[in-house]
């Protein structure tokens, strides 16, 4: 190259450096005075706690009735939602009924049912008329939520080393990161109004999950300035919108930690079902464990790291020296399967029914960054095993049998497990028994009914039923359910 050529190419490198840095510094913003500005127009400063009152749409996250689908509706009666900035608590009450009679969620599938749910910093519990249910599993995303309201997410950008960048029409983009919960992107607007928070959250099933909430329609209500109509997705799909009809800033807002709740312990309660069977309870979740003459099968791993870690060492102690080859995921709804990738973390080959495949594939393969989960940490990459309408899973010494549950309600890629030798059957929200000697319902549930179709469909000489909520309970007290004499065995 001529020394004339070699100093053409130095020029233009030293042009087009200087044109990508006039670039950043048109885009960059001082993410301190942005912030100011949107704090001093929204009122966020002097918001200690906030109480709303709003309306309208939800979605039942996590319990679709077709894997990898839209999440199921509900009406939204009402949602107060109290917030408490300072002490980093949030209660949320809702009154909520079903829009639409496929899919989870534990709603009844007629009425109305108040769900009445609390964070307060690293501690989650719902209530339930008086009794506290804990759950580690709720604070995450309780959390999440708490820092996305608009104040919220200004008062996190403010605290977390924001930066600020050009946004859409004037306004600003302030990205942070929420320490292990969460990071965000906010969209404020020219005039200083928080529009848009998009942020992504650790699941334990999906991974990192990205979350749209969108703010519109806001008024000056005691000094601040709030949205009138709030829309959010999660993981792709709607999640909620509603009309904001009351709000009250700064309302006395203690939210006081019951006794009950500070224990988030997981505690497995094992009762042997019959010889080399083991029904793995004592919380919310059951699963059941199935010892083969080398290995291991595990049905169910249940809502996250924390309880399904503690079924596998629980199954550990009872069975030491087998490996966990396999764990039987009844049905793709969160609830059911957020303890999925931390079987694979353990190596276990996931078995699910066969429509569940490309979703379990699809999220398993999701990394998660933001909170590294047992899965992310041990590096493995997740086996699934699909199967059809039935599957022989067990070896000679104790044969398992798969069998897709069809026609109901609550999904449509469900399975249930039968041991032919012990008479036992696995299953999950086709049938939760009530408690002992309660009147079945007056109305026979539209799950019980489908349950007993295809036990009698698959012509399965069922003695016990296994469930994955709840306790054991012989097949008559389904048969009571429905209002039908069990079948002489």
């Amino acid at each position: 190259m001529s020394p004339t050529s070699l100093h053409t190419v130095r020029l233009l490198l030293l042009v087009g450096l200087a044109c990508l840095i006039t670039a950043c510094a048109s885009t960059s913003q001082n993410s301190t005075e942005v912030l100011a500005r949107s704090a001093q127009t929204m009122g966020a400063t002097q918001l200690k706690t906030l109480r709303y009152v709003a309306e309208g749409t939800g979605y039942t996250f996590g319990q679709p009735f077709s894997p990898g689908g839209a999440w199921p509706m509900i009406t939204v009666h009402s949602m107060i939602r109290t917030l408490d900035y300072d002490g980093a608590a949030m209660r949320e009450e809702i009154v909520l009924s079903r829009a639409e009679p496929l899919g989870g969620g534990g709603y009844p599938l007629v009425g109305q049912q108040r769900n009445d749910q609390y964070i307060s910093g690293d501690l989650a519990w719902n209530q339930v008329a008086v009794a506290v249910v804990p759950g580690s599993r709720w604070v995450a995303d309780r959390t999440h939520q708490l820092w996305i309201t608009p104040h919220g997410a200004i008062k996190a950008a403010m605290r977390n080393g924001a930066t600020a960048r050009r946004g859409a029409e004037g306004g600003s983009d302030v990205s942070f990161t929420e320490p292990g919960r969460f990071r965000a992107t906010v969209a404020i607007s020219a005039d200083g109004l928080v529009t848009q928070v998009s942020s992504v959250a650790p699941d334990p099933v999906l991974g990192d999950t990205p979350t749209v909430t969108t703010y519109s329609e806001y008024r000056e209500v005691g000094g601040i300035r709030f949205p009138g109509r709030i829309r959010q997705t999660m993981g792709g799909f709607q999640v909620l919108d509603v009309t904001v009809k009351e709000v009250q800033p700064n309302v006395a807002a203690a939210i006081v930690v019951p006794e009950a709740a500070r224990n988030q312990g997981e505690r497995v309660v094992a009762e042997k079902a019959a010889d080399g069977v083991w029904f793995l309870a004592g919380g919310s979740h059951n699963s059941v464990l199935i010892e083969q003459k080398d290995h291991l099968v595990l049905v169910e791993a249940p809502l996250g790291d924390a309880r399904s870690q503690a079924v596998i060492d629980q199954a550990k102690q009872l069975v030491p020296g087998k490996p966990i080859r396999f764990m039987v995921n009844s049905h793709g709804h969160f609830d059911h399967s957020g303890g999925v990738r931390t079987a694979a973390a353990e190596g276990a080959t996931i078995v699910v029914q066969a429509a569940s495949v490309p979703f379990f594939e699809r999220a398993l393969a999701n990394p998660n960054r933001v909170r590294p989960d047992l899965l992310a940490k041990s590096g493995r990459k997740a086996n699934v095993l699909g199967v059809g309408e039935r599957f022989e899973l067990g070896d000679a010494s104790r044969p398992i049998e798969l069998h897709r549950l069809i026609a109901g309600p609550h999904s449509d890629s469900f399975l249930m497990v039968y041991l032919p030798r012990e008479r036992l059957l696995i299953q999950a929200d086709a049938f939760t028994p009530g408690a002992p000697g309660s009147a079945p319902p007056a109305v026979p549930n539209a799950n019980h009914v489908s349950l007993v179709a295809n036990i009698e469909r698959l012509k399965l000489p069922v003695e016990r039923i296994l469930p994955l909520h709840g306790r054991i309970v012989p097949l008559a007290e389904l048969y009571t359910a429905v209002g039908r004499p069990a079948p002489a065995r």
